[in-house]
């Protein structure tokens, strides 16, 4: 689980109902409790997402969701890097079919599909070729993502105000009691509470979480093609090590640095 997202959303809620409660007390709690407001500022928010994208791509929603809310980046790039040190080694004492047997015990597929290309005596156009477009596909899939909830974090907000907007209305075309004004306009509103809530809480930040998430996990991919071809190539260890720890930050390079002593 990401505790990060969970912990914001959650702190965030708190400081709402404990800011409300400490001006007015529990019972203005109930000012902001609106079920119609809540369904059209969520309902009219994922029936636009019906008009905007097709069917399927609306329900793996469900799967991006689940991603942002309990997927964490756990990757060990230095353990990559050492991985493709130790392999450039075997491979020029022993020779690269050497590592048909070290390849399969690779966690990461990318990588162990990548060095197999190397095994199998691939040239190195068409492995960059083959990993490229892999990246290419994935990098698509996670851009449909991050349109998604870009576009809820805009929706919610409009409907937000068409709820208030609809409820003004209401309110205006049914006033008996005037003393009872006060407390409708606020049910009104209520609903662009809950409009700028979600889209500035929830969607607009996991948007930008996806899009952190898919970077980090393209710039692994990034090391992996570098690191295949390298070794397709020949180059020494140390020559396989400077290149990739390029790609790391100083911290993780000093972690490589004390593994490799």
């Amino acid at each position: 689980m990401d505790i990060a997202t969970i912990t914001g959303i959650i702190v965030f809620l708190g400081l709402a109902i404990a800011a409300i409660v400490h001006q007015q007390g529990f019972a203005a709690l109930q000012l902001f409790i609106s079920m119609e407001g809540f369904l059209v500022v969520i309902g009219g928010t994922f029936c636009a997402l019906l008009v905007n994208y097709p069917l399927g791509q609306v329900f793996g929603t469900r799967k991006v969701l689940r991603k942002v809310l309990f997927t964490t980046t756990d990757e060990d790039t230095t353990e990559i890097v050492s991985t493709f040190v130790d392999f450039t080694k075997k491979a020029r004492t022993e020779g690269i079919l050497s590592l048909e047997t070290d390849v399969k015990a690779v966690k990461n597929d990318f990588m162990r599909r990548g060095t197999q290309l190397v095994i199998d005596g691939y040239d190195s156009e068409f492995i960059r070729n083959m990993l490229e477009t892999e990246i290419g596909f994935i990098r698509e899939r996670h851009k449909v993502g991050q349109e998604i909830f870009n576009s809820l974090g805009t929706y919610a907000p409009a409907f937000g105000i068409i709820g208030t907007v609809l409820g003004m209305i209401l309110l205006l075309s049914s006033v008996d009691d005037p003393s009872k004004v006060p407390a409708r306009m606020a049910l009104a509103l209520s609903a662009a509470f809950y409009g700028l809530s979600a889209g500035y809480l929830l969607f607009y930040p996991m948007a930008g979480k996806l899009r952190r998430r898919s970077e980090e996990e393209l710039l692994i991919k990034e090391i992996i093609i570098r690191g295949v071809l390298l070794l397709q190539s020949g180059v020494s260890p140390i020559i396989m090590e400077s290149n990739l720890k390029a790609y790391l930050e100083p911290t993780q390079r000093l972690a490589i640095k004390s593994t490799a002593a």
